[in-house]
């Protein structure tokens, strides 16, 4: 019943795109402006002070909009300033800047006809979107919690189920066999951040509410959890580590006079958060890119009649809904990718000499033999 149903919407899909399609060259043809593809596919990725409702362009939910400007703190919906409004509250008046201005598509402060960009820390659509994915990934592992709570060592199923097996995959495929017995210690951050990226990722592909924000396409968003691995690898980090990085086991003279091994081991260990920041925001913004732009072919070939708007709608939907497919795999993978090379990272953090390990494992060895168990 459900592949029977998803037949029909497919091409109940394939049958109304045509028509969307005509109806906006109609609107072409009647003196409206063009469809412009690059201004769609970047306000779509962009972030915006309310949650556009799908199939109705010019409408939006209204976000909190939250400034400090020059006579204090100001709070009002978006829905105050949207299409070009001004909103005057109290003695200050604000609007959102337009395409000509420095700050485009940011709140300003309008102050003696200039604009002024204040203090903002409005609820946006990427931070609403924030908001709603820390919630999930909550509700999500303390389900868990609680039916172990209740049922012991008894395996849950589905959706409880599926959280687990994800959360035993990761820890006993990545975390313990790199971190070995210090696993426990770095484990819940580590899957923390895993399923954190996961459900952004999965979020970012709904087109409707609560999904739609793109938060993993946010360089922003992936900077700062790459600071936090940066932060955990560096500051936890061993003497020995320490040691590699400022005084390397290398020839003297690559360290002194001229430190040109601390310059390289340095160099790379700030470069490693710019490595997960760029591959997680690289590889989710290019896929939701591909998507739009797909879409937006059956708009762009609307001018050239009826027939070529249905081949195109046909293909052009069929290969839509495939790098959909696509990519929610690589929404799995790309929070897999990041937590594993986290891991990686960290496990660095961690190194310990090794004349130390050896003794510490033959020391483990030889209680393990003289023990009664053992004979």
């Amino acid at each position: 019943m459900n592949r029977l149903s998803a037949i029909f919407s497919f091409i109940f899909l394939l049958a109304v795109m045509p028509c969307i399609a005509a109806e906006a060259h109609g609107g072409e043809e009647a003196g409206e402006e063009k469809i412009d593809a690059k201004e769609i596919i970047f306000e779509h990725l962009g972030d915006r002070y309310g949650w556009e409702v799908p199939f109705c362009h010019g409408k939006s939910i209204p976000l909190p909009i939250i400034v400090w400007g020059h006579d204090g703190l100001h709070c009002f919906m978006s829905s105050k300033v949207e299409h070009g409004r001004t909103y005057v509250d109290g003695n200050a008046t604000f609007k959102v800047a337009g395409e000509d201005s420095e700050h485009k598509g940011k709140i300003v402060e309008i102050i003696d006809g200039k604009e002024y960009k204040p203090w903002d820390i409005s609820i946006t659509k990427n931070v609403l979107g924030l908001f709603i994915a820390v919630a999930l990934v909550i509700i999500s592992i303390l389900n868990v919690a609680r039916w172990h709570k209740r049922n012991g060592y008894k395996a849950p199923r589905k959706f409880t189920g599926a959280i687990e097996s994800l959360i035993t995959f990761v820890y006993d495929g990545v975390i313990k066999p790199t971190l070995k017995d210090r696993a426990m210690k770095f484990a819940p951050y580590l899957l923390t951040v895993f399923f954190f990226i996961l459900y952004m990722n999965l979020l970012g592909l709904i087109v409707v509410f609560p999904g739609g924000a793109n938060l993993t396409g946010n360089i922003a968003v992936t900077l700062v959890l790459s600071i936090f691995t940066f932060l955990l690898t560096n500051v936890i980090g061993t003497k020995h580590y320490w040691k590699e990085i400022l005084w390397p086991d290398v020839p003297l003279w690559l360290k002194f006079p001229i430190p040109i091994m601390p310059i390289i081991e340095i160099f790379g260990a700030l470069t490693k958060p710019a490595a997960l920041t760029v591959r997680l925001f690289a590889n989710m913004l290019g896929g939701h890119m591909i998507i739009l732009v797909l879409t937006l072919l059956i708009f762009i070939f609307a001018a050239m009649g009826p027939v070529v708007t249905g081949g195109m709608t046909v293909i052009s939907v069929a290969f839509s809904v495939f790098m959909l497919l696509i990519d929610v795999l690589v929404s799995f993978i790309q929070a897999y990718v990041f937590t594993m090379l986290s891991t990686i990272f960290i496990s660095f953090g961690q190194e310990r000499e090794h004349h130390k390990e050896e003794a510490h494992g033959h020391k483990e060895s030889a209680t393990t033999a003289e023990s009664p168990a053992a004979g």
